[in-house]
């Protein structure tokens, strides 16, 4: 089977206009590093942060085998998965955690530049400490997504930074000889008694973004004494570990399908002292929710697809909590105040209430047919 970039697709991440596959700095980066993987062991190719799988087939495409890849994101795995079967490609890679087993002994590294210059900082550390001495490192992205600081991290873990010309709006950062690296640790604070913390690339880091502040002011004091209790996309675990803490006898169900969020959640729970309460998943949407089971849920959906702004997205979130709701079960959701939600969340819920509102966001309550 011919391998052809034009077969990749996204599914099953959000679809529509402006939403790619892959792009130019996907063809780049395989285009900058071609010799090094020709010269390096097809077994010690490492990809991390490939969005649906470019870069991991276009390495095996050229002969890569044993490929480990870390994706964030749980749909990009699916996505990856579903494009090997598509292009004859299966059982070339291998879906690894962001840890040292996943860049030991690596001699090349591709890498999509993330936007979080703290998740950059948490991948350089982990390649310079564990990857090989001679690992060379092509990390590549969108021109308007990069910037001189991306360069000054790489720099902090390597001795050898440069950047390639640019094309297609695309640049390569080819990083090498490594310095001193480390091990991931989370960013941890504390903000009106809550500690939260956060590896890098998290949501909002080890802060309380302001939507998220106003949910918390506003859910009620009276919780279900029975039942499901979910905080969906739950990113770095702040609404589940404070409903925890203020009701001793709740159990929580946090969930994201980001992995740098299960992993921020799961420190935060544990910070806190309620990890015994606050059950974390890594979950496409609430695929392992079975239909009509929670009483309650909270939610700031999520309206970035990668670096892609879209309005598709928090439909599909209110129509899954639609979904796992039981009859007059609650979704509580704030949402940037512009986005005007309330029309989309009757119809995927039920009939929707403002709770309370500010100069731009707003909490609703739907309360499920």
């Amino acid at each position: 089977m011919t391998f052809s970039f034009d077969a990749l697709r996204r599914s099953p991440d959000v679809e529509g206009p402006g939403l790619v596959a892959v792009d130019a700095a996907d063809r780049l980066i395989l285009d900058e590093s071609a010799d090094a993987r020709a010269g390096a062991h097809p077994e010690r190719i490492v990809v991390i942060g490939d969005t649906h799988g470019a870069l991991t087939l276009g390495a095996a495409d050229a002969g890569a085998r044993g490929i480990r890849v870390h994706q964030d994101a749980l749909s990009g795995e699916r996505a990856l998965e579903r494009n090997a079967e598509g292009v004859g490609l299966v059982g070339t890679f291998t879906r690894m955690p962001l840890s040292p087993e996943l860049v030991r002994d690596a001699e090349v590294v591709l890498l999509r530049l993330p936007r979080s210059l703290d998740a950059l900082a948490d991948q350089a550390g982990l390649i310079a400490h564990y990857a090989a001495p001679g690992v060379r490192v092509f990390a590549g992205g969108r021109l308007k997504h990069m910037s001189r600081s991306m360069n000054e991290v790489l720099g902090r873990r390597f001795g050898v930074v440069e950047a390639s010309l640019a094309r297609q709006k695309s640049r390569v950062l080819r990083a090498s000889a490594p310095r001193e690296g480390a091990d991931p640790v989370p960013a941890r604070a504390e903000i009106d008694g809550l500690v939260v913390c956060a590896f890098g690339g998290a949501f909002a880091g080890a802060t309380i973004d302001i939507g998220t502040r106003l949910l918390l002011a506003h859910l009620p004091e009276q919780m279900p004494n029975h039942g499901v209790v979910i905080d969906f996309a739950c990113g770095t675990g702040v609404v589940a570990a404070e409903l925890a803490r203020r009701h001793p006898e709740l159990s929580v169900i946090a969930t994201d399908q980001s992995a740098v969020a299960v992993a921020s959640a799961r420190a935060t729970a544990e910070a806190n002292g309620v990890s015994a309460r606050v059950h974390v998943v890594r979950d496409d949407l609430l695929s392992a929710q079975p239909d009509g089971s929670a009483e309650m849920i909270a939610l700031n959906p999520p309206f970035h697809s990668d670096a892609a702004v879209t309005s598709t997205l928090a439909p599909r979130f209110f129509r899954e909590a639609g979904r796992v709701l039981r009859p007059g079960g609650e979704l509580w959701t704030v949402w940037n105040s512009p986005l005007n939600y309330r029309g989309a969340l009757e119809r995927a819920v039920g009939p929707t209430r403002q709770v309370a509102r500010n100069a731009k966001f707003t909490v609703t309550v739907s309360v499920a047919r």
